[in-house]
């Protein structure tokens, strides 16, 4: 049983966990009376139906959590409280985060308290009137499972000095976890954020002192939490929300590497650190951290600044300095900053000034695209930038290529300048080329000519254009486990040839193991693993320069411990012969048990399904891992590394894909079915078909595990035909298509921005459209889980009942099974799908897997397995154990 970690944890429908890795929750201050005028307004005018707008502002603007106060004379609080959460809690869209009753009238906290549904936290408690009340009150929230805020303030008043600010947290931490009984992760600490810049010398440190208390009081109390209302810090710039704006994002930025977890701040309105102008970021940053700021020098050069935007209004002025530039530099700054608007006519006064069409590529545009290469390979520029600048390197290349040609024809003995080739391929019975298409792009803005001759492309024709167009390189790429054979091949066939070019492998599947030990000692001019498209330029340059034979000396050191590290721990492992392991099966009372049924059995499909409702089920983070943004989202999205691209990148994905929702680009297709079913007591199930009976094969792990724990196999999740219990298996496919010409069109427009956006959204549809689909079948189809309420998060967490295990994954390792697959759900004419001879899906975006719906059955790997499985899995499969062993090559233990 895992540990249940000392989280905070709060929920309103869905769960809210802040964990370790949590950035900083916003917490929405415009349902606030005192904080917004409009909400007041509506408010007071009984409009609470309105009111609930600005709630539902608030959380799409991002805010995690919803600050209400109901705090004015003129209302009656608890009544205006209990009315508007009771409606907030009517509104999914709204309820589901969690709500912060904020009020200095604990009766109004109280009726809060009886509104609200999930884990709230209560805004605030505090010592103000003595101990006694402090604890009485916080035993009440305790009571209705709150967290709760706690006001830096004590029977002296409020905390205004950094001694007093941990004293006071101090003392109300220790009765609150001591004596009241809190656990200390539902303790939320406000050491009150105070006005600067106000022209009074003592409120100058009011801010150093907050994020200076934050850092003591968290190293001192690690799980507590600290939060703060970051509005209250700019009171004096009331009216100038761009000073106001910059001023939060500063304080925040400092104050969150302190440990500030979460604060009452408009989500809508804040901006990016990074993104301030710099003056005004120097002035806030001065005044907050109380620098150069002797007679409020730092605060009357704010001010003074305040009056200069206010006097021209937040007016946004594009800086365009740079078009007054030399045209080399501006087509430097076209490429670093991805800018198109401007680079047919610098590229063609470019063009005039050189001598030769050919100079102005390898003259000026290979300088920005060093400066690119540079900014990468140095981490301060992230792939999907240098995508962006690829895109105007290839619009400025395609200016220039007719000029070129003409060249030629004029001057054919003209020298066009010598650059090396990189050949790329996704291989044989394979059809993901994503990675590839990346690999492609950042390569090429490093000076490299790419030959890329696209999916399933056969071995002798990577080869002989390898040796036709003298290439420098062989790159090869592959998603699906057959092709890591198939790379295996290609090695083995470019020794027979004699060839020299090193060999570079890439894909979700290959990894730096199975090079060594399975590619590398095929070939013996390099073979080289390369992990992502960022590796790929080092790995590209080391192999074409001076140090070539150093770098493959040493790879080949490398592989070759590896290799030896890979025997050495074979001979490790115990493993169970496969009636052993079928003797250690998954223990389940089948006796009590009584096996769900589906709505109906056979197919049913789902043709044109509705992708606005497929994209609200979309995982992000595989999204922008092909983007080699890795970090959880939407966490990503504020860090201080790659926050300020990865949101850019998310902006751009969703509006592309709002415009793929609504100008109809792509088609969702899938079909899911359900069949009578029951176990051999074994390793197979037997499917009615209704035409006749199916057998489906599964492996068995046969590693051997601790005493308890089972050695899994898919069909132990189905009821066993002995016991005389009816049970049925289920499977699906899903597929987005119609990506052809929209591909082409962007091909066309030399814009692999887009193209590689528009490939990773449609991935992103077609696992988003089998969840979708599995959630259907949860809940209404086979209905085994009809009052599930799962969040998007705890969906991507697998938290469902139930399991979607695809063939040729961990579960069920042998890619042969689709075969079976696809007939029961009709074949290509009803799944839309076609498989390859590798049994790859094209279209590319495609997803196919079983559904198993006992309570029990879980995800797992199958891992290695033993021969005597193998021989075992042929005769049931009625397949030659050469045929079964060519599948199951990766998963085979040899002896």
């Amino acid at each position: 049983m895992s540990t249940i970690r000392p989280y905070l944890r709060l929920s309103g429908l869905e769960p809210l966990i802040v964990r370790p890795e949590t950035n900083f929750l916003n917490i929405g201050e415009r349902t606030n009376v005192t904080g917004s005028k409009k909400f007041a307004r509506l408010v007071k005018e009984n409009k609470y139906e309105e009111a609930l707008s600005v709630a539902r502002q608030q959380v799409e603007s991002g805010a995690q959590v919803i600050d209400v106060n109901m705090d004015d004379a003129l209302l009656d609080g608890v009544q205006a409280m209990t009315t508007f959460l009771n409606l907030v809690q009517s509104e999914p869209d709204i309820a589901r985060i969690p709500i912060m009753i904020d009020s200095s009238k604990f009766d109004i906290i109280v009726a809060g308290l009886k509104c609200v549904q999930g884990k709230c936290i209560v805004n605030s408690i505090s010592m103000k009137e003595g101990e006694e009340k402090f604890k009485r009150e916080a035993n009440i929230c305790k009571l209705f499972g709150a967290a709760v805020v706690v006001m830096a303030f004590d029977e002296k008043g409020q905390a205004d000095t950094l001694q007093r600010r941990i004293d006071i947290c101090t003392r109300a931490y220790e009765i609150l976890t001591e004596e009241v009984g809190f656990d200390p992760q539902d303790i939320i600490f406000d050491p009150n954020i105070f006005a600067i810049a106000t022209g009074l010398e003592e409120h100058n440190n009011y801010a150093v002192d907050f994020i200076e208390a934050t850092r003591i009081i968290k190293s001192r109390m690690p799980l507590a939490k600290i939060s703060g209302g970051v509005s209250n810090l700019s009171f004096s710039f009331r009216g100038n929300d761009h000073v106001r704006e910059a001023m939060h994002s500063v304080f925040l930025y400092y104050a969150i590497k302190a440990g500030m977890d979460m604060g009452i701040v408009n989500a809508g309105q804040l901006v990016v650190y990074d993104e301030i102008e710099p003056e005004l970021r120097k002035l806030c940053e001065d005044v907050i951290l109380n620098r150069n700021n002797e007679n409020n020098e730092a605060t009357e050069k704010l001010i003074a600044f305040a009056e200069t935007v206010k006097a021209k209004g937040k007016e946004i002025i594009k800086d365009e300095s740079w078009r007054h530039e030399p045209v080399e530099a501006r087509l430097t700054h076209s490429l670093i900053n991805g800018i198109t608007d401007h680079i047919d006519e610098d590229t063609e006064e470019a063009r005039k000034k050189y001598p030769r069409p050919l100079d102005v590529i390898e003259g000026p545009l290979m300088d920005g695209m060093n400066v690119v290469g540079d900014l990468f390979g140095a981490g301060k520029m992230f792939l999907p930038q240098v995508v962006k600048s690829a895109r105007v390197m290839k619009k400025s290349v395609a200016w220039l290529t007719p000029f070129i040609e003409e060249e030629k024809k004029n001057n054919p003995d003209a020298q066009q300048g010598s650059v090396s080739k990189v050949l790329l391929a996704t291989v044989k019975g394979d059809v993901h080329d994503i990675g590839k298409n990346i690999v492609g792009v950042v390569l090429g803005c490093n000076g490299y000519e790419i030959i890329d001759l696209g999916v399933m492309v056969p071995a002798d024709k990577i080869l002989d254009v390898a040796q036709k167009e003298n290439v420098d390189i062989v790159g090869l790429s592959g998603l699906i486990t057959p092709s890591l054979d198939e790379m295996v091949h290609v090695a083995h066939e470019m020794k027979r040839r004699n060839m020299k070019q090193p060999l570079l492998i890439g894909g979700a599947t290959t990894s730096r193991m199975h090079t060594a030990v399975k590619i590398a000692p095929q070939y013996d001019n390099g073979v080289v693993h390369v992990l992502d498209a960022s590796r790929s330029v080092t790995v590209a340059g080391s192999l074409l320069g001076e140090q070539k034979s150093k770098f493959l000396g040493d790879t080949s050191t490398e592989y070759s411990k590896l290799r030896d590290d890979f025997n050495k721990k074979k001979t490790i492992k115990q493993y169970l012969s496969i009636q052993q392991a079928r003797e250690n099966r998954v223990q389940i009372n089948w006796d009590n048990t009584v096996p769900a049924a589906p709505t109906f059995t056979g197919t049913r499909v789902f043709e044109k399904a509705d992708l606005a409702a497929i994209a609200k089920y979309i995982d992000w983070g595989p999204f922008f891992i092909a983007w080699e943004m890795g970090g959880r989202f939407p966490q990503l999205l504020e860090d201080e590394v790659i926050g300020k691209e990865a949101t850019k990148l998310y902006n751009d994905a969703k509006e592309l894909l709002q415009q793929i929702i609504d100008e109809k680009w792509l088609e969702a297709q899938g079909v899911i079915g359900f069949w009578e079913a029951n176990s051999n007591g074994a390793d197979d199930l037997k499917v009615n078909t209704g035409s006749g009976d199916l057998r489906l094969s599964f492996l068995r792990q046969q590693i051997k595990k601790a005493p308890g724990q089972p050695n899994f196999s898919l069909a132990d999740f189905v009821a066993p035909e002995a016991t005389g219990k009816k049970d049925h298996i289920g499977a699906f496919s899903v597929t987005i298509k119609g990506i052809e010409p929209h591909i082409k069109r962007f091909e066309e427009k030399h814009d692999d921005y887009n193209k590689i956006m528009l490939q990773a959204l449609a991935d992103r549809l077609a696992e988003a459209f089998a969840e979708y689909l599995h959630e259907q079948v949860r809940k209404d189809y086979w209905g085994y889980a009809k009052d599930e309420v799962l969040s998007n998060e705890a969906l991507i967490k697998e938290e469902y009942s139930g399991i979607r295990p695809a063939p040729g994954y961990p579960a069920c390792p042998d890619h042969t099974e689709k075969y079976k697959l696809f007939n029961l759900l009709g074949g290509e004419e009803t799944t839309g799908i076609h498989l390859t001879e590798s049994l790859a899906m094209y279209p590319a975006a495609s997803v196919c897997g079983w559904f198993f719906a006992h309570p029990q059955s879980q995800y797992f790997g199958v891992g290695k397995i033993k021969e005597d499985q193998v021989a075992d899995y042929a005769v049931r499969k009625e397949m030659q154990e050469e045929e079964i062993a060519r599948w199951l090559r990766p998963n085979i233990e040899e002896s």
